[in-house]
Parts: structure tokens; sequence; C-alpha cells
């Protein structure tokens, strides 16, 4: 839209126009007009009304961002190239197809500009809108526009007199003409006052000198609120009051001269809703969050019982069922002890309380969007707006139907939560907190006997109190149906698109897509059943490359690392060559029933899931072990129903016998012959007198190699006769059914492996070395250990700090690092990786992505045991399982 320009004819115009009014112009009130947030702004009046002048001038003094105004007239120029076409000074056959082409343009530029608009109306941002809006039809498209956004959409239309625009469109660059200006006339002064009852959120009517006077103010997004120190959001109360203030008790929070609660470290409390009902103390919970709010020392959101209660105080006819009646019950009693007055007072002060809350809240840091607190969920493009129907969804969350018993059967709406910030929710009560794609569930089911549990963050940790009571004494509660589910196959649909893990020792653990998806298809075709796969052991980092020349590790680099994390005494072990396998072993098959669901005498699986023996065989050792651990009474003695352990298996040839004869044989034997071959024609050559003699030696030390190479994975391999000559070597007890048994120190672990190898003839103690880092002379003694272990032709050792989970300040400390020795390493990096070339280039090697994957399988395999042993559902421990599969099909190079 052209617009007009003249600033000097304009002010003449507009100063005839208030001659007419009875009060000169500048005593005129100010006339305020409130943005939205976000939304739209719809531009409405004649061609020539000031629109486009107006937005121009509005950007020019920074009441407007360029980009927060889009004009029909600029889409016009960006499709067709031009704002018009005149086809009225066109013979009528050209006339009519310059009219078609102007309609097409128009067409286009339209929809173009409502997908822009539609665009910017999805991520909250203002968007003013210049073109003339005069038919109801047109002023439809935006207004369904904003109600499918849910934005706000207000109208300001400029009321300009006749006279002044048929002078303003006479001065213009192109004309509209007369006819066409009294046109838009008409049909604006028969829609402006029908506005109103078009669904606007504002209507403003300006006449021209309101320009002027007029002051537009934007307000501040009230759903945003700043992090600060951090907040502690609580979840579902339902009227547990004692439990509560626990709770609050148990984060910090001191009770003023006031009795307001408030934090040293200025910290906030934040409800997810739903703090009433069902419990027995609805009416002092509720009077503690209003104190809380009315003295700014807490936030809360809506929720689905908050709401109809609010309804019900303010009059309405609402079925008070599913516990609120016992919130009516509490107020009845209250009216009975202090009177009507008072009641009347308290449900005023409840009702005001409840209408007041947000749907939700996002809390920002530095400008950014961190945190989104809800009661039952929310879409992504709902955050940060408000709407009725971003408050139902936020209330209620998403549903699908009821199932038979008539209860809804909610959908997992965090699977699709793209945008980053963390949302915290209630409303579903799940036996622990439920951390999937950033999305915290924090409903324990308090009421019904489970827990109240807080949500710190940014610390992103948990704080809960037990429930004293199972106050709703419901035999069909969510927790109990949970109970009961407690085996049902995990569902996959959070997960597949990648997911997040909260550990206590790690923190957020991500797992992408396609990592996920190759976990999956591994534990859907190859794994032991998910109810027995409860742990995947975590691999272990090499250390730095040595700065010996003639090594590629050593000693020296892994003491050196644990020097430099304030690690004071380490536990270092001898390595097994065998194969990895977890060993879980019930007292007998009935104790695997409240475990597994089903009988079991135990199971024991390879590091990737895999059953590691043969079903027969494998009834055998575990048959072997119970005998041995029962006749050492070991199952009384420790009061447990179980044992599992991450053990290593020898010989190495039980379950890499086809690599061994594939591979390393076959390797070894075409290495050898091919070598000697060699040499005798060098020898042949020297004794015909040739100068070979540097060959020779370059020849006999590749020979030499091969040999080293055939004696290192010989030197693993045995034969087998059923259970004869199958040694365990376990080195983490990882839990009894009392409670896992990760947080002991590694020499406990290494004195208790000890104890099990004297209780049962297959089970092979593992020798190990306790070490003050700084003794020097204690650190050479374990460097020669090391060092006359490995050329006798064993493994290497694995060094550990004395605690299994070990921090230096925030930082996790590296759980173990394998030191391999000089002649195993043959069979890593081949036969000849010593020469000088080659072992140049190893040492180039990467290992920061290896190093960061054993940390983060170490914390799944903590959080893992710690839920198989609380009996948590499955897809708890089996969330944990395939993210510690899903780094494990991250290619890291298999060498490290």
């Amino acid at each position: 839209m052209t617009g007009y320009r003249d600033e000097h004819n304009k002010g003449q115009e507009n100063q005839q126009y208030d001659d007419k009014r009875d009060q000169p112009l500048q005593q005129e009130p100010i006339r305020t007009i409130t943005m939205p947030t976000g939304g739209i702004v719809l531009l409405m009046g004649p061609s020539g009304s000031g629109k486009t002048t107006w937005l121009e001038q509005l950007v020019e003094n920074g009441t407007l961002l360029a980009s927060e105004t889009v004009s029909s007239d600029r889409f016009r120029q960006l499709v067709g190239d031009t704002d018009h076409i005149d086809w009225r000074q066109h013979p009528r056959e050209e006339g009519d197809v310059l009219y078609q082409q102007y309609r097409l343009i128009s067409d286009r530029a339209f929809r173009v500009m409502e997908e822009t608009i539609a665009a910017r109306a999805r991520l909250n941002l203002l968007t003013w809108v210049d073109a003339t809006h005069l038919h109801p039809e047109d002023r439809a498209v935006y207004i369904n526009l904003a109600r499918r956004n849910h934005v706000h959409i207000i109208v300001i239309a400029l009321d300009v007199p006749e006279k002044v625009l048929l002078e303003r469109d006479r001065t213009r660059l192109h004309a509209r003409g007369r006819q066409r200006i009294k046109q838009h006339i008409g049909v604006f002064r028969e829609n402006m006052y029908k506005l109103k009852s078009e669904g606007f959120d504002a209507v403003h009517l300006l006449k021209p000198r309101d320009l002027e006077l007029v002051r537009l103010e934007r307000t501040a997004n009230p759903l945003l609120q700043p992090l600060g120190n951090g907040v502690d959001v609580i979840g579902d109360i339902h009227g547990c009051y004692e439990e509560m203030m626990q709770l609050i008790h148990k984060l910090g929070y001191v009770a003023d001269e006031q009795g307001i609660y408030r934090h040293p470290d200025e910290r906030m409390l934040v409800s997810v809703g739903d703090i009433m009902s069902r419990g027995p103390r609805s009416l002092e919970t509720m009077q503690f969050w209003q104190r809380q709010l009315a003295a700014q020392q807490a936030l809360m959101v809506d929720s689905n019982h908050g709401w109809k209660v609010a309804r019900y105080l303010e009059g309405r006819r609402v079925q008070m069922n599913h516990g609120d009646e016992q919130f009516v019950a509490e107020l009845e009693q209250y009216g009975a002890v202090h009177g009507q007055e008072a009641l009347d007072t308290l449900k005023e002060q409840f009702r005001a309380m409840l209408l007041a809350a947000p749907s939700h809240l996002v809390f920002t840091h530095n400008g950014v969007r961190r945190l989104i607190v809800t009661h039952a969920g929310i879409r992504d493009h709902y955050i940060g707006k408000q709407s009725k129907g971003i408050s139902d969804y936020c209330r209620y969350g998403e549903t699908d139907g009821q199932d038979d018993s008539g209860k809804p059967q909610r959908t997992d709406w965090f699977a699709n939560h793209e945008s980053g910030e963390w949302i915290v929710w209630g409303h579903d009560p799940r036996l622990r907190p439920t951390i999937v794609n950033r999305t915290v569930n924090i409903d324990q089911g308090v009421v019904f006997g489970g827990q109240l549990t807080a949500y710190r963050f940014p610390e992103q940790s948990f704080v809960a109190v037990d429930a004293l009571h199972d106050y709703a004494q419901d035999v069909d509660s969510p927790l109990e149906r949970q109970r009961k589910r407690r085996f049902a196959a995990p569902n996959l649909t959070p997960l597949i698109n990648g997911y997040s893990v909260m550990t206590d020792s790690y923190g957020e653990i991500g797992v992408r897509s396609e990592f996920v998806k190759a976990a999956v298809d591994t534990v859907s075709h190859y794994t032991v059943p998910l109810e027995e796969l409860m742990y995947v052991p975590p691999t272990m980092t090499p250390p730095a490359v040595s700065a010996l020349d003639d090594y590629l590790e050593h000693p020296a680099e892994a003491l050196a690392y644990y020097r430099s994390r304030n690690v004071s005494r380490i536990v270092a072990q001898k390595k097994h060559m065998g194969s990895r396998a977890i060993v879980l072993l019930f007292r007998d098959s009935q104790a695997a029933i409240p475990y597994i669901g089903r009988p079991l005498s135990g199971r024991i699986y390879t590091r990737t899931g895999r059953a590691f023996f043969p079903s027969s065989l494998e009834q055998q050792v575990l048959d072997k072990l119970r005998t041995d651990l029962e006749h050492a009474n070991y199952f009384e003695q420790y009061g447990t129903d179980f044992v599992l352990l991450d053990t290593e298996i020898v010989p190495w040839n039980l379950k890499a016998r086809e690599l061994i004869s594939s591979q390393y044989a076959h390797v070894a034997e075409a290495a050898l012959h091919d070598r000697r071959t060699i040499l005798d024609t060098l020898h042949t050559a020297q004794q015909q007198g040739r100068e070979v003699a540097d060959w020779i030696g370059e020849w006999r030390e590749r020979l030499d190699n091969a040999q080293r190479f055939a004696e290192a994975f010989q030197a693993y391999c045995w034969d087998t006769d059923g259970l004869d000559g199958i040694q365990i070597a376990p080195f983490h007890i990882l839990a009894h059914s009392t409670g896992s048994l990760m947080d002991r120190e590694h020499r406990w672990h290494m004195q208790h492996a000890e104890q099990l190898a004297q209780s049962c003839s297959m089970i092979l103690a593992t020798e190990y070395r306790v070490v003050e880092l700084g003794d020097e002379n204690a650190e050479q003694q374990l460097v020669q250990w090391w060092s006359d272990m490995t050329e006798q032709g064993h493994e290497g050792i694995v060094i550990k700090p004395e605690c299994m989970t070990t921090y230096d300040g925030d930082r996790l400390v590296q759980p173990a690092i394998k030191v391999r020795g000089r002649k195993y390493l043959h069979i890593i990096y081949g036969m000849d990786y010593l020469q000088p070339d080659n072992l140049k280039r190893l040492k180039q090697r990467k290992t920061r992505k290896k190093e960061r994957h054993a940390l983060m399988e170490f914390a799944l395999s903590l959080e893992s045991v710690a839920r198989f042993v609380r009996q948590e559902p499955l897809e708890r421990m089996h969330e944990c399982v395939l993210a510690a599969l899903s780094l494990e099909a991250d290619a890291v190079d298999p060498r490290l």
C-alpha cells in the first residue's frame, strides 16, 4: 500500500478535522493500546487511510521492528514485481487480461503473506498486517489463523473522513479512483461496528488525530519467569500437608517471622498444581500456597483439580467427586467452626488464587527458555502462549479414549518434544520420577501411599519423602496398576526417536535415534529376555599413550591421570584374558519371581546381552555355583535372595573359538610360513655372497613378531570338557537383594571375590594391589608387577580409584583404566605394531570418545542395577540398558 506521505497536507487536513472538536488537539488525553506479546494486529481501513504511513513511522521511531510488519502491497511486489496494475486505462480486452493478472498476483501474495504470518504466530511473534481488511471473510482468515496458533488478535480500524481519503487518493502515485474509494468507505462504515462480534480479543477505532496521541505499549509475557538462583518444583500434593512440609524443610526452606518460607539461597518454590483433594488436609495446604504466592515466594500452575475447585467456588454446577468431595467436607467443617463470613472470605481467597494460576510457566536464563512447568503436559508450539485450548491441554494432557474401566488412556505427548527445554509435569502418577526426551514426571502418588517428589533445577536432581499413609485407599490406584504391569513390555514410542536418562552420577545422558534403533534390533533378536537383562557392563578406556618410545600403553599414564584427578589411593587388579560375562544367581528358582516375574535359576550373558553358554551347559554352571554357595551358607550369611556378579570367564576360546580359528590361527600360520620362507631365501642369497644382512635382521625380527603373536593368543586358550576347565573371575559384586553394592570400595569387592573363590572351585580369585599415589616406591613396584606379569603373557591390569564412584569436584572420574601389556597388544594392533613407524602412527590414536562412553555407560550401569534391586517396572530398567546398548552402537575404535 503506497499510502499518504505529504506531511504538510496531512497536517492541514487533520487540523480541519480537529477544528470541529470543542477541545484543542494538545489537550486530548493520551490513549494506550496494549500490543499482544505474540500475535496479530490487523489494520483495517479504506485505501489511503494512512495504515502504511503510520507503520513506517512506528518502525522509524523504534516502536516496532521492521520484521514485525507485513504488507499486502509488499507481498504483491515480492510475488509479481508490482503492487498495482491499472487495467482501467486500457481497452476492454486488454483490461480484462490485466485485471485477471492482478487478481492472480493478489491471490498468490495473500497466500504467501498468510503463511508468513502463520509461521510467526506459531513462534509466538508479533505481526502487524497492513491491508484494507474491509470484508468479514478477509478478517475471518486471520481470526482463524490466530485461534489455530493460540495467539491473540486485535484489530485497529482507521476511521478517516471521506474528503480526506478522496484528497489523498487524488495526489497518490497510483490513484484508486473516486468510485473505488467511495466503495471502500461504504463497506468500512457497514463493518466498523460489527467488529466486536467477530471474535477479536480487542477492537480499537482510531480517528486521524488519534494516531498522534495513541501510545503503543508492550507488556512482558506473564508466563516468563527468571530462573534466578534456581527453583524447586513440587509434584502433586493432593492435601498431603505433613509430607509437603517435610519436603519443604528437606529442601532447606525456613519460615520467617510471618510464617513465609524462604530459602537461604533465594530459590523459588513452584507447584505443578493439584495441591488439594483426595488427601486429609487440603485447606491447610491451600492456605500455605496462598500465603506463599501473596508474598511472591512461590509460583503455581493451573491443574485439573484446581480448575474444578475454582469453578465450584464460583458457584458453578460442578460434580465434586474423585476426591474433591473431601475438600468440600473440609470447607463445611471450617464453616461450622469459624462461621459463614470467615468461610466466604476463605473461599474467595482460594478462588482468586486458583483462577490466577497460569496454564504453564517458562523459566528463562540469559533470555533463553530453560525450564517449563506444567501440570499434565504441553506441546512445543504452545510454550509461552495462552488460550483456552492451551489451558485445557495443560490441565488434562492428551488422551485417546478410555480403557475398559472407563479411565482415560493417556498418550505419550512427550515423545514429540523437540524444542530443547526441560518440561516438568505431574498429573499422571508414576512409581518413580520418569525422564523421557527432556520431560520429567514428578507425580509419585503421595496420596496413594507413594512419594512426594521435588525436582531441583538447574541441578537436575530429585528430593523426595515417603507418604505417611495410603490416604486414597484405592485398590485400583495408578501405582497399584503399575505394580501389576511391572513386567509389561516397554513402550518404545517415547524411546525410538532418541531419549535421555537422568543418572545420579553423570546427570543427563542422551542417546540418538539411529543408535537406539540399532539397540532395539539387538534386543529384539539376539539378547536374553528383557526382564533378565538388568545390567550392561560399561566399557573401559585405555590410558593416554605412553611417553616411552617402545610402549603404546604403560601404567605411568594411568597413575598420572588419577593423580591429576586428586585420587589418593588406587586398586590395581590383574586383567584376565577371557570373555566379559554377567552372572545372576538366585538362591532358588522361586526367589526370582519378584525380580523376573517367573521362576528362574539364574542367567549368564555377555556384555552385549547374548546368552553366554548353551542352555544345558549354563544350567550346569548355575547349579554348580548354587550348590557350592549354599554349602558355604552364602545366601543366609548375607540375607540375600540373589547375587549379581560382573565377571570374566576363561578360557577365552569359550566364546571366541570361531574368531580364533578363522582369524588369529590362520593369520599366525600364514605369517610364520611366509616369514620363514623369506628368511630361508635370504640365507641362501647370503651364502651366495649377496649383501642381505640388513634384510635378514629385519625379517628375523618380523618372524619373532609372528611367533609372539601366535604365543599371545594361544596362551589364553585351553580345552574344556563340560564344567572342567571353566573358571569365573568376579571383579564386581554388583548387588544382593538387600541393595546395590556398587557404592563399596574396590578393595571390598576383591576381598569378597576371594571369599567366593574359597566357597566355589569354579570361581577364580584375582590378584590385586592397593597403592597410595605419591608413594614412589609403591608405584614402581606396581609397574614392575605389571611388567613381569605381561612379559609372562598375561593381558595386563585394570587400575581403579579406591571408590567405584569418585568425583574430582563435580566431575566424575574414570571408574577404571585398562593397561595392556606389550605382548598382548600384538593381538589387538597386529604382529608388527611395535615397528617404529607403526608405533608412531598408533600413538596418534584418539581416546576422548571412548572415555566419554565409559563414563556414561558406568553411570547407566549404576542406575540400572539400583532400579533392578528396587523392583522397578521393566521399562525403567530397560531404558538404562537400551541406552547402554545404544552407546555401544555408536562406533568407537574397537581396538581401544
